[in-house]
């Protein structure tokens, strides 16, 4: 029998449409031989919404979902097969696997993990906890710091905290990082939200910029150097990927260099040394391990003219086109972008199988 995967994408979250274009990337390209894709796609109002004429293209989610008679269901939660008469006779067997093609908040952030944990489903990515942190950069980078990787300097801030003193947040910045600086969100991705910034005024627009997304912002010092990213796939026994670079033709790599313009160069493999690529794939597993990844992840470095690493941040859902970075880093590795999948539904069932081993009870 075929492995049924539910490919669970869209979301509550600023990168929706990335999320769809990762989701129909995977769904065309995935081995259906092998595999039965069910999609479960959520709207921007939360809303559970099944069914094959999601699988077609983007623009049929979208009438899909401004359809008034569509049935909201949540799929997962009875992990069965519906009824006769909820799928106007026909039937279908229960899904083995879920595939979260989430990215952002309401998803790439353990929420859908702890929803799937609670329902003993399978599942591919990472985990609560290494969800969780990979999302929040402040959280992620103080793991970092505890398990001594380099990294730039980097401050926070709750809104309720700047809205008190704005200006005793500007000071900080300016005497603990000085300019140029990046501010960010501190839980979202794909470059939603970040501001790089020369001077107070554009730090205060910033600031401002960053709190339309998230509760808490992360300023990070500006390192000068190559940015460059590797992919890690593995459980217990991570695996790494070749290095590629990213040269973007913009100030740095934002949300429409990534997505919208293809106003960014990559280059696969990087060119770097053997010490380098030892450095930073030792750095990348090490964080894999500070985090308790497991399944996939991309971790993204910056690496200077005279040769010191430092980590910037990993993503546990990565994009995930056949033109997005990760796929591309296993491809140069010999993994094309089927096997990749296939990869990392090994990695998921095998966790799974692990867990049941545990003893719950006492």
């Amino acid at each position: 029998m075929k492995t049924r995967i539910g490919v669970l994408y869209g979301g509550k979250s600023p990168e929706h449409k990335v999320s769809l274009q990762t989701a129909m990337a995977v769904m065309n390209a995935i081995d259906k031989t092998k595999f039965d894709v069910v999609p479960i796609y959520i709207t921007t109002e939360g809303q559970w919404v099944k069914g094959e004429k999601l699988t077609s293209s983007v623009q049929d989610v979208k009438e899909l979902q401004m359809t008034p008679n569509v049935r909201a269901i949540l799929p997962v939660a009875l992990n069965q097969a519906p009824t006769a008469e909820e799928t106007n006779g026909q039937t279908e067997d229960t899904i083995d696997v879920i595939f979260p093609l989430l990215h952002g908040p309401n998803g790439e952030d353990g929420t859908v993990q702890g929803l799937l944990e609670l329902l003993n489903i399978p599942y591919i990515g990472n985990g609560v906890l290494a969800s969780a942190a990979g999302m929040d950069k402040v959280i992620m980078k103080n793991l970092f710091a505890q398990a001594g990787l380099r990294q730039a300097k980097y401050v926070s801030f709750l809104k309720k905290e700047w809205q008190h003193n704005e200006e005793a947040a500007y000071d900080k910045v300016e005497s603990e990082l000085g300019y140029p600086c990046f501010v960010k969100p501190a839980n979202a991705g794909s470059s939603v939200g970040i501001s790089k910034c020369k001077k107070r005024e554009e730090l205060k627009q910033a600031f401002m910029d960053a709190f339309r997304y998230d509760r808490k912002v992360i300023v990070e010092e500006a390192i000068v150097g190559r940015e460059v990213e590797i992919g890690v796939i593995g459980n217990d026994e991570p695996v790494c990927s070749v290095v590629g670079e990213i040269v973007p033709k913009k100030e740095f790599y934002d949300y429409e260099a990534k997505y919208e313009d293809g106003n960014t160069e990559l280059i696969i493999p990087a060119d770097i040394t053997d010490e380098e690529y030892k450095t930073i794939q030792q750095m990348a597993i090490a964080a894999f391990k500070a985090l308790d990844l497991s399944g996939l992840v991309r971790a993204d470095f910056f690496l200077t003219k005279d040769g010191v690493v430092y980590i910037n941040e990993v993503n546990t859902m990565p994009g995930f086109t056949p033109f997005s970075m990760f796929p591309l880093l296993w491809k140069h590795s010999g993994v094309s972008y089927p096997e990749l999948i296939e990869k990392l539904v090994q990695l998921a069932l095998e966790r799974h199988q692990e867990k049941q081993t545990i003893t719950y009870t006492f």
